[in-house]
C-alpha cells in the first residue's frame, strides 16, 4: 500500500507517495514542505507514468499549477527517440514537427510554458517560436528527471553530473565552483531559458535557487541543475580574453549547456568584486560571462573547468 503524500516528512531513495490520486516515486531526497507538493516540484518527484487517478477529478487549468503539466507527454499517441529529442525543433523534417504536435509530443511542454514555467524573457508572439520552447523544455525537464533518478539510484557515472533540484536544495557532492567574497560558497547550476541551456550559480543565501546570466540580465530560477563534481577527476585551466577550445592544449572543457542555436557553453570561474563567480564561455563569447549585482559581466581572465 502506497501511503498519502505529507508534508514535515522525511523522504528518501526509493520512496513512493500518492497525491491527487496519481502515484509518484522520489527523485531527491528532502524534507517535504507544504508548498513543495509532488505535482509542482518536478526537481523532487516523478509521477509513474500511467498511473490513473483513483477517483475522478476536478478538470484543472494549466495556468494554476494545480496539474503536473510535465508528465503531460504520457498522453501522446507519436513516440519520439532519445536522438530525436537532441535535436533542435527547426532540424526536424517539417512534416515531422506536424506530427508531434498533432499527436501530442508537445504536450508536455505546452502545458509548462502555459503553468508559468520561467523558460524565456519576452512574451514570444511568433507561434512556431512557441512550440519550440515547447520541445526544448520538456526534453530539458524529462532528462534532467532520468539523470537525477540514475544518480541517487546508481551514482555518479563520471567525474561530473548534473542534478535536478529546487530552490535551495543543494545535493551532497555539489561541485563549489567559486566564493562570494565572504567565504560563502557558489556552486555551478544550469537551466533552460530561451531555448538554450544556460549555466550560472548557486549560493545557499539565493532567495529563489539559482541565477543565470541572459541578455545583459541576472534572471533568478527555481527549477535548475547543479553539478555534482568529482574534485579528483576535474581540474581548471587558466584562460585569457575570448575562449578558444585549443587554447587548452588538449584538455576537455565541462560542457554546461548550450545556446538555442546549438553552441556549446562551458563552466568557468572568474574574479570579481574580492569573489570568485561561476559563469559561463564559448567561442562566441568575449571572455567570461558572469553575472553580479543584477547585471552580466564579461571577466577577460578566468579558468575554465575541464577534466583532469
Amino acid at each position: 500500500m502506497v501511503n498519502s503524500w505529507e508534508p514535515g516528512t522525511q523522504y528518501n531513495i526509493g520512496d513512493e507517495v500518492e497525491f491527487q490520486g496519481f502515484r509518484y516515486k522520489i527523485i531527491q531526497p528532502h524534507f517535504s514542505q507544504s508548498d513543495w507538493t509532488p505535482n509542482v516540484t518536478p526537481a523532487l518527484w516523478g509521477r509513474e507514468y500511467g498511473s490513473a487517478p483513483s477517483q475522478p477529478q476536478p478538470q484543472q487549468n494549466y495556468g494554476s499549477q494545480e496539474q503536473r503539466p510535465w508528465d503531460k507527454h504520457d498522453q501522446t499517441t507519436v513516440e519520439f527517440g532519445q536522438d530525436e529529442k537532441e535535436k533542435n525543433w527547426y532540424d526536424l523534417d517539417p512534416e515531422r514537427r506536424k506530427q508531434l504536435e498533432i499527436g501530442g509530443g508537445l504536450l508536455a511542454g505546452a502545458a509548462l510554458l502555459g503553468g508559468g514555467f520561467l523558460a524565456y524573457k519576452k512574451h514570444k508572439e511568433n507561434e512556431e517560436e512557441k512550440k519550440a520552447l515547447a520541445w526544448g523544455l520538456q526534453n530539458w525537464v524529462t532528462d534532467a528527471q532520468r539523470r537525477t533518478q540514475e544518480f541517487h539510484q546508481n551514482g555518479p557515472r563520471g567525474p561530473a553530473t548534473w542534478v535536478l533540484t529546487q530552490g535551495t536544495q543543494i545535493p551532497q557532492g555539489a561541485f563549489e565552483a567559486g566564493q562570494e567574497k565572504d567565504g560563502t560558497p557558489l556552486y555551478a547550476a544550469r537551466t533552460f531559458f530561451e531555448g538554450g541551456v544556460h549555466p550560472g550559480k548557486l549560493s545557499p543565501n539565493f532567495k529563489k535557487g539559482a541565477i543565470i546570466g541572459y541578455d545583459g540580465d541576472e534572471i533568478e530560477v527555481e527549477q535548475y541543475e547543479i553539478l555534482v563534481a568529482n574534485p579528483q577527476g576535474v581540474r581548471w585551466a587558466p584562460v585569457s580574453d575570448k575562449f578558444n577550445i585549443q587554447s587548452l592544449g588538449g584538455a576537455r572543457p565541462v560542457e554546461g549547456g548550450r545556446e538555442a542555436d546549438g553552441t556549446p557553453l562551458f563552466i568557468v570561474q572568474a574574479p570579481y568584486k574580492d569573489g570568485t563567480h561561476p559563469g559561463k564561455t564559448s567561442e562566441s563569447l568575449q571572455g567570461a560571462d558572469i553575472t553580479y549585482g543584477g547585471k552580466e559581466k564579461i571577466v577577460n581572465h578566468y579558468n575554465v573547468l575541464v577534466y583532469a
